[in-house]
């Protein structure tokens, strides 16, 4: 019987490859699947909005979060499944940088291109949805005390936050590429990044939704306080979680170790 999932160390390997493949999409590839990645992002946030404008009137406040963040991963599936480009998961193509495999700069340009399609994905997405008429009274308060509350984030809970949130996206991410099906894939990334929602956790692309829907709305805030106070701060947390802790961590164990060892085999004929 076939196995239906890669073991950990076969997915440490099998990133090596994906990585080079992003790292290596052609600029206007990159530039279109981060378009799409973004809309798709943002059609996750715009449902969790949706679930909560009213609930937390109602219920629990737990459980109203409980009900936006089960609909935010809507946004990751359509990443992985029907194919498109986010920063936060392509943080893990620091795992072919790591093996020697992938060029740093080829990294980075991947994650400006793809960062640069998520913004326009995001942002257009946002002022469709704001002039859609989809936004009631309830809808909108819901969507202004969003952007207002990440908006006004200090910098270090910001950082802290990000670092944590992309962790989680980049574990959902790693996951699903050792899942042979769909159902697999969508499990693994549901889970993960429906605890991030429900933690609290900060997604640059997923703010970069967020707040300028509010904005659109009546949010009292400028787009330097979107920057400044949330987007770059969380953008440098989602690197640090997803590009550093993440790959490094299971570089050494499942890649190096073994190439290390591999060496001091050869060594030793």
């Amino acid at each position: 019987m076939d196995k239906m999932f890669l073991a950990p160390g076969e997915i440490a390997n099998s990133w090596i490859g994906i990585g080079k493949k992003k790292a290596n999409l052609p600029i206007m590839k990159m530039i279109l699947l981060g378009i799409f990645a973004g809309v798709f992002v943002g059609f996750g946030a715009h449902a969790d909005i949706i679930v909560m404008q009213t609930l937390g009137k109602t219920v629990d406040v737990g459980f109203a979060k409980f009900m936006g963040a089960a609909m935010f991963p809507v946004g990751i599936i359509l990443v992985v499944v029907a194919g498109a480009e986010l920063f936060t998961g392509n943080c893990l193509i620091a795992v072919s940088v790591l093996t020697g495999e992938e060029k740093m700069k080829n990294m980075l340009k991947n994650w400006t291109f793809v960062y640069i399609g998520n913004f326009i994905g995001s942002i257009a997405l946002a002022f469709l949805l704001a002039k859609s008429g989809l936004y009631g009274e309830a809808a909108t308060a819901k969507a202004i005390a969003i952007a207002e509350g990440k908006a006004n984030l200090a910098m270090s809970p910001a950082i802290i936050r990000g670092i944590m949130c992309n962790i989680m996206v980049v574990l959902a991410v790693w996951m699903q590429s050792g899942a042979k099906d769909i159902t697999g894939k969508v499990c693994t990334l549901w889970f993960p990044v429906m605890a991030f929602v429900l933690s609290g956790f900060e997604h640059s692309i997923a703010n970069m939704f967020f707040i300028p829907l509010g904005k659109f709305l009546g949010a009292n805030l400028t787009w330097a306080q979107m920057w400044v106070n949330n987007i770059i701060p969380v953008t440098i947390g989602n690197i640090i979680g997803g590009a550093i802790i993440v790959p490094f961590v299971y570089w050494y164990i499942y890649v190096h170790d073994l190439s290390e060892k591999s060496y001091k085999k050869h060594l030793s004929k």
